[in-house]
């Protein structure tokens, strides 16, 4: 029994040191890309989401909670992910890449759900990464982690992409 407890201490431990050294680097490692908002991202790349900007561009789920409505004119994903987690960093540049070949057509958002927990628990993420696809009308759907080639993955996220184009044409 004791052996379970300093074992459960121990990683709790380790957890406050990674989120206090995630927060501590929250600003240092950005390269302005991804505090751009949706009218200010010329080069079409990822936007990183607050709680008030998702309430602003996306869901107020504050005013309507129970009811899904999409503020957005344009399909969009949304990244929730952590910057210390492996598979979340793998499928990085692969938004990145896809955000700037559907520019104009796609939206890709990134919540962080170190800082943007709130958010997080609004969608019950409970493993990362995990992608929400929001067609502009119906319901969105959420999917989780990532394929195990760069190819698989980005044929993962153009299949749900073109599904969600594909769906605005009907």
């Amino acid at each position: 029994m004791r052996k379970l407890v300093f074992m459960l201490t121990i990683a709790a431990i380790s957890l406050q040191g990674c989120n206090k050294s995630q927060a501590n680097n929250n600003g240092s490692n950005n390269t302005g890309k991804e505090t751009a908002s949706v009218s200010n991202a010329p080069d079409g790349g990822t936007v990183k989401l607050t709680k008030s900007k998702f309430l602003a561009e996306v869901w107020d789920y504050e005013k309507s909670p129970k009811e899904w409505k999409f503020k957005g004119t344009k399909p969009a994903l949304i990244d929730f992910y952590a910057d210390w987690c492996g598979p979340c960093r793998t499928a990085a540049p692969i938004l990145e890449e896809l955000a700037k070949e559907y520019n104009g057509k796609v939206v890709i958002y990134k919540i962080d759900t170190q800082v943007e927990q709130e958010l997080a628990a609004v969608f019950g993420i409970q493993g990362i990464p995990a992608f929400l696809y929001i067609p502009v009308s119906g319901k969105p759907s959420m999917t989780s982690g990532i394929a195990r080639t760069k190819e698989d993955t980005k044929k993962m996220f153009q299949e749900n992409i073109e599904s969600m184009l594909l769906g605005n044409k009907k």
